[in-house]
């Protein structure tokens, strides 16, 4: 978050701050010189409500880009077909997502301020440390937010918090990429911790950390996309998108967020397989409302609607 204001303080909020909470008349602007605001650019107050509307604006921004993106050139979206797409079930997800993010805005707010006073281990310079430990950082990134979410995940399915935490997400059986922030609040916020954590036991390169953060988020919406492509050597690795589509329609397999290796050792993983698709119940759907040839082909009278 520093990253952030340290980019938008001069180009931006410095200005705005010294118009909405100007400094003293003689401390203020001359011929000569700037507006300054009466908060300088540690105020508490100030940064509180800049890391507010930064991480509002810039979590809405990805969510509507990336979320679009993937839902108009990825989806299929003859899975909107599938007996268990819900009636406006797109407008439900953006709702639900768009009422999620201020609240986990909110409840995220210490660990970003934290952040920004210089409470973490974040560093700036790389040779401070040198690229071979950006590379190790990296590496321990993933690892360790791919073991803490798996089990922040799992443990949100024991029947006794699943019902008050995570059931809402799982409304979306076949989720589209508007799915990936509808969450309950606490359910987002507890499954970002690890990534804030990370920074407050490991040290990170300020820049690496802002790249990887906003990385993970794309990911939490194209793992959302339905995507079924199996048959490649990556699906033995990579928790994908058909792994979590399998999440989302059997509850109880595939909780990894990056990876598969915690879901193989702990008994929770199921391999994606072409019978397994979503899409051909969405296809018999439509064969039945003759919507489809017999090989899923949109029939010329819908191509030309």
């Amino acid at each position: 978050m520093d990253v952030a204001l340290e980019l938008l303080d001069p180009l931006i909020l410095d200005k705005a701050y010294a118009y909405l909470v100007p400094a003293e008349p003689a401390l203020n602007a001359t011929a000569f010189s700037p507006a300054v605001s009466a908060w300088p650019r540690d105020h508490m107050l100030r940064q509180i409500i800049s890391i507010l509307t930064i991480t509002q604006l810039g979590a809405t921004s990805l969510y509507f880009i990336f979320s679009a993106l993937s839902y108009y050139y990825v989806f299929d979206r003859r899975l909107e077909y599938h007996p268990r797409f819900l009636k406006n079930q797109i407008r439900q997800e953006i709702v639900s997502s768009m009422s999620a993010v201020p609240f986990i805005n909110i409840l995220t707010l210490p660990w970003f301020l934290g952040e920004a006073r210089g409470k973490s281990l974040l560093y700036s310079r790389v040779d401070e440390r040198g690229w071979g430990y950006m590379a190790l950082a990296f590496v321990l990134f993933m690892i360790w937010n791919d073991f803490l979410i798996y089990w922040i995940h799992r443990i949100e399915h024991h029947p006794s918090i699943y019902k008050y935490i995570h059931k809402p997400h799982h409304k979306w059986i076949v989720p589209t990429p508007w799915a990936a922030l509808a969450f309950h609040p606490l359910d987002g916020y507890v499954q970002s911790l690890p990534y804030h954590v990370f920074v407050f036991v490991f040290p990170v390169q300020k820049h690496l950390y802002l790249v990887l953060f906003v990385l993970v988020q794309i990911w939490t919406i194209f793992i959302h996309d339905g995507d079924m492509i199996t048959g490649h050597w990556l699906e033995k690795y990579i928790n994908s998108p058909a792994h979590h589509t399998l999440h989302h329609m059997y509850f109880t397999v595939n909780y990894g967020q990056y990876f598969t290796w915690a879901d193989s050792w702990f008994n929770s993983h199921r391999a994606p397989q072409p019978a397994l698709d979503p899409l051909h119940e969405a296809l018999r759907v439509m064969r039945e409302k003759g919507l489809v040839d017999e090989n899923g082909n949109l029939l010329e009278k819908q191509k030309g609607e």
